[in-house]
């Protein structure tokens, strides 16, 4: 049986009664300390998952190591964060696998850079872009925590993705930055033939400009548009029913394939609707 016993370094999180989270270092000689009393983390260690823990004070918590999504909402931020909800179509979606070689720009405050590495495994690549100095501190910072270390498959670049050349080297392309549509052409330079172009945005009007551009550049498959909402539901034996909280509107999916050089998209066949498009169009 593989020893999942709590060591000094390791990140715990720790919940109490009423669900909130609260997230420590174990560190030998430490204490934590809440408003009603402290705990020591010698008295964490060697413990296994799962276990009840309670301060001096009598109040009690269980304790578990973080999943991804729990370090990712409880992690400094500079830039607005992918939600867990988000990146998991996001990975989905792009079909991002082990040994997948992806290219991102807008890096933020790496939340989705986290998800990416780990999708990719140790025989992947990513390849991040973050316009802003401090914000990429901040990705750096978020990314080296939780992996302890900086991933040897991880390089991350300062400066705008739209200043760059590229050949065609990565299988997937993934835009979260203002505006994604000056990068289309960029995009279809980086990607092998068959490789995924993604794009994440928060609003109808970007998600119109970035379909349009894929459309127009004549490299790309027919996008395809997606949002993800999730609702929670409450369960107290017979009293079911849905949580009056959910996670609503984030932002939206774009996706595309990159066509063979040279070979035109195939046309879909449809009747636009009325008031598509300007009378000018």
């Amino acid at each position: 049986m593989i020893d999942r016993s709590f060591q000094y370094g390791d990140r715990i999180q720790l919940t109490d009664a009423k669900g909130k989270l609260y997230s420590i270092t174990l560190t030998k000689g430490a204490e934590w300390h809440t408003h009603k009393g402290m705990l020591k983390h010698d008295d964490l260690f060697g413990l296994p998952e799962g276990s009840i823990v309670k301060t001096n004070g009598e109040l009690k918590f269980q304790i578990f190591r973080p999943l991804l999504s729990d370090y990712v909402l409880s992690m400094p931020r500079g830039a607005t964060i992918v939600y867990p909800k988000d990146s998991a179509m996001i990975l989905g979606v792009a079909d991002v696998k082990p040994a997948c070689r992806v290219l991102e720009a807008g890096a933020g405050s790496g939340a989705l850079s986290i998800s990416i590495l780990r999708a990719v495994g140790s025989d992947g690549y990513l390849h991040s872009f973050e316009a802003r100095e401090d914000f990429a501190e901040i990705a750096r910072t978020n990314v080296q925590s939780y992996f302890g270390e900086s991933p040897q498959n991880w390089k991350l670049d300062i400066g705008a993705l739209q200043e760059r050349k590229f050949e065609a080297e990565y299988d997937r392309v993934i835009l979260d930055m203002l505006a994604p549509w000056e990068c289309v052409e960029i995009a279809s330079q980086a990607l092998v033939p068959g490789g995924v172009f993604l794009c994440y945005v928060a609003t109808t009007t970007q998600l119109s400009r970035v379909a349009e551009a894929i459309k127009e550049s004549g490299n790309f498959t027919e996008p395809e548009s997606s949002e993800t909402i999730v609702r929670g539901w409450h369960h107290e034996g017979l009293a079911v029913r849905p949580r009056h909280r959910m996670i609503g509107h984030t932002g939206f999916l774009t996706f595309a394939r990159r066509m063979a050089p040279g070979v035109p998209v195939l046309q879909r066949r449809r009747r636009p609707s009325k008031g598509s498009y300007d009378l000018s169009d």
